[in-house]
């Protein structure tokens, strides 16, 4: 673990906080690594998560997930909440330390704790799935709920999957469409391929091949393998028209960056 060096040089944190971040918003990563790398070393916790994510992403840096670790823990340890995200990732990933889930709930509980929304859709996810803890659906049902409550896209989507699998919640096909939705017009590829599919067997709406099609294309579009696989199988079953009428419907959702679809 790196050293750090106690106390204080006169150095003005804030200042050069911000002359890094300048630096670093121009791509100039020289001048980031020099004006954070002093502070960091001095016990500065945002200027050892900024070396964190600097290392973590290769950026003017030779990528290290090990030395990603060792800076995100310095500046976790003190609270940081960025950090404490990242270092969960980290263990939850296996990347620059064994995988491990119960060390990675520790950290996404900490941030979670802060009100990072992407932390309590991890937090979640960990639960539902009993990854580091025992599988607890009303513990995953009440972390997403509040990663929902700030928008968050993938636990709309989480939370839709909770209502669809019928998981700690009795299954409603229609609160599953709305998850989905609201993740969907945020431009999720899983839950717009998850709406395709509900289109296209009527699940929670009536069932439209044109608007399955539609998701599906748009999803596929997206990187979302689901979405390709059902426009693909569905499209052999519609006529030429509406295949036409679903290809408008998807440009048409995309220039309205998938809102009102």
């Amino acid at each position: 673990m790196m050293s750090v060096l106690l106390g204080s040089s006169g150095v003005s944190w804030s200042a050069d906080l911000q002359k890094g971040s300048d630096a670093y918003q121009k791509g100039d990563y020289a001048t980031a690594l020099k004006e954070w790398t002093p502070l960091a070393q001095q016990g500065n916790a945002d200027a050892q998560y900024y070396l964190g994510s600097m290392y973590d992403g290769g950026l003017g840096v030779p990528k290290g997930y090990k030395t990603a670790v060792e800076w995100y823990t310095l500046a976790a340890k003190q609270g940081n909440m960025r950090a404490q995200y990242n270092l969960g990732q980290m263990y939850h990933e296996g990347q620059g330390v064994p995988q491990d889930y119960k060390t990675a709930v520790k950290w996404y509980t900490l941030a979670a704790e802060q009100g990072m929304a992407f932390a309590q859709g991890n937090l979640g996810s960990m639960y539902r799935n009993g990854l580091g803890v025992p599988q607890d659906y009303k513990t995953a049902m009440k972390w997403y709920a509040l990663a929902v409550e700030q928008g968050n896209a993938t636990a709309q989507y989480n939370l839709g999957n909770m209502y669809y699998s019928e998981q700690g919640v009795p299954q409603d096909y229609k609160t599953a469409v709305k998850w989905y939705t609201l993740a969907a017009e945020q431009g999720n590829a899983p839950a717009q391929g998850a709406l395709g599919v509900m289109y296209a067997f009527g699940r929670g709406v009536l069932k439209d091949y044109v608007y399955a099609y539609m998701w599906g294309n748009i999803a596929a579009m997206n990187g979302n393998q689901l979405g390709e696989n059902l426009r693909d199988e569905f499209g052999k079953q519609m006529t030429p028209s509406q295949i036409e009428q679903a290809q408008k419907l998807a440009r048409e959702c995309v220039a309205k960056n998938y809102k009102g679809c």
